[in-house]
């Protein structure tokens, strides 16, 4: 076990997409990483030497998001041609195929136990499904605009999602409910990600803020202003104790949540870097770009920490703490080669907010707010049926013209 802090450190470099990474997960023993990208393709790398990747071709069009099975046994992919399809992550690359949406499917996540599949699109709408033959179960429908990311909790009890209407919400899977919502005065909400307790979430937003709310409370706990550009993917730590972020602004940073503040800022990728993740122990992270490159990590900087809490008893995880933290921080650089690190000299960008409830009319102002945005969803969505059965009618009523004119002509 390491005796000392180590950094991040390039680990591996794959090179095979034709366009911008869009998405990536690891499988759950870190021996492959999956990528999806705007080139319609899934590619599957092997981290074992001599093995080389797997191109899976299927989709008519960019594949907007992928993830692994908890048994590393199929690997999800969504895509902007309306449709999900579940791979053997194998030499063959056989695969199944089903229209999940009427629009863009933007995300895909698996239940914890594998058995179920969550669904996220343009159309507005969250899809629960099951993985088992992919049968539809329930929609999840008061968002107003594009639904970007949905994420099962680690219990599967609850599902968060983020959209273009700038609010995040969390459903409970039982009920179907939204159980409470997240307003972002900000920018729009590019991805969310439940903290491994399952007591918190963190968000990412285009403009250069990643959030971290504990949905106990329903307050916020960190407001990371870090990056200078939209912030378009988030990963936790297995340990709960560290969060990994990529930005437009071409760089990856991870950080330390028990004391809010930044632990190290990454360079390598040429562009904005696109997807992040961390691998399921822990170990190794990655990372894609526009510039169609994959880079996996070595994390190094949690052996000592996080190797020691492996071998206790299983314990539950803490949430991020609202803790003091010191005025001057030391900052660290990776350990890699100079063209993807660089020293962060910045102080600390944000404190650990206390977490202050709002005042009782402003509470109330919301509350009444929420709910004539959930009465406007409903009637929209009525609206949207009626115009649908109306179409249907005009349809029939020209099919029934075009067969009468038809007819006239023949007996003419």
């Amino acid at each position: 076990m390491a005796t000392t802090l180590e950094d991040p450190s390039l680990e591996r470099h794959f090179n095979g997409h034709r366009d911008t990474v869009t998405s990536m997960d690891f499988n759950p023993n870190a021996t492959q990483l999956a990528s999806g990208s705007m080139d319609s393709c899934l590619m599957v790398w092997n981290f074992k030497p001599k093995m080389r990747a797997y191109r899976f071709v299927g989709h008519k069009d960019a594949v907007m998001s992928v993830s692994f099975s908890p048994s590393g046994h199929l690997v999800a992919s969504a895509s902007r041609d309306k449709t999900v399809r579940l791979w053997i992550p194998s030499v063959k690359g056989e695969s199944t195929v089903f229209k999940a949406h009427t629009a863009t499917v933007r995300s895909v996540d698996f239940s914890s136990d594998g058995q179920t599949l969550l669904t996220a699109s343009d159309d507005k709408t969250i899809k629960l499904w099951t993985v088992h033959r992919q049968k539809f179960l329930f929609s999840l429908t008061k968002h107003m605009n594009w639904v970007r990311c949905a994420k099962f909790s680690p219990d599967n009890r609850l599902v968060v999602s983020g959209s273009d209407d700038k609010t995040v919400r969390l459903w409970d899977r039982q009920s179907k409910d939204c159980v409470h919502t997240f307003y972002e005065t900000g920018g729009f909400v590019n991805y969310v990600q439940f903290h491994p307790s399952g007591t918190c979430i963190a968000t990412a937003c285009t403009d250069g803020s990643v959030k971290v709310f504990d949905i106990r409370m329903n307050k916020l706990l960190q407001n990371y202003v870090a990056h200078s550009a939209s912030v378009n993917s988030l990963s936790f730590h297995s340990s709960g104790n560290y969060l990994l972020s990529g930005s437009d602004d071409a760089t990856l940073k991870i950080y330390d949540l028990a004391e809010g503040r930044i632990f190290y800022t990454l360079h390598g990728h040429q562009g904005p870097v696109t997807s992040v993740a961390f691998s399921k122990n822990g170990e190794y992270f990655g990372s894609g770009g526009s510039d169609q490159q994959v880079f996996a990590w070595k994390t190094n900087f949690d052996q000592i920490d996080f190797t020691a809490e492996k071998k206790k008893k299983p314990r539950e995880v803490s949430p991020p703490t609202v803790s003091d933290i010191p005025p001057r921080v030391k900052s660290y650089r990776a350990k890699s080669p100079k063209r993807y690190t660089d020293r962060d000299n910045s102080q600390p960008i944000t404190q650990p907010l206390e977490a202050k409830s709002l005042p009782p009319q402003l509470t109330h102002f919301m509350e009444t707010i929420a709910g004539q945005l959930d009465i406007l969803t409903q009637t929209v969505s009525l609206l949207e049926q009626r115009l649908s059965m109306t179409e249907n009618k005009l349809r029939e009523c020209l099919d029934n013209q075009q067969k009468i004119t038809l007819q006239v002509h023949s007996a003419d």
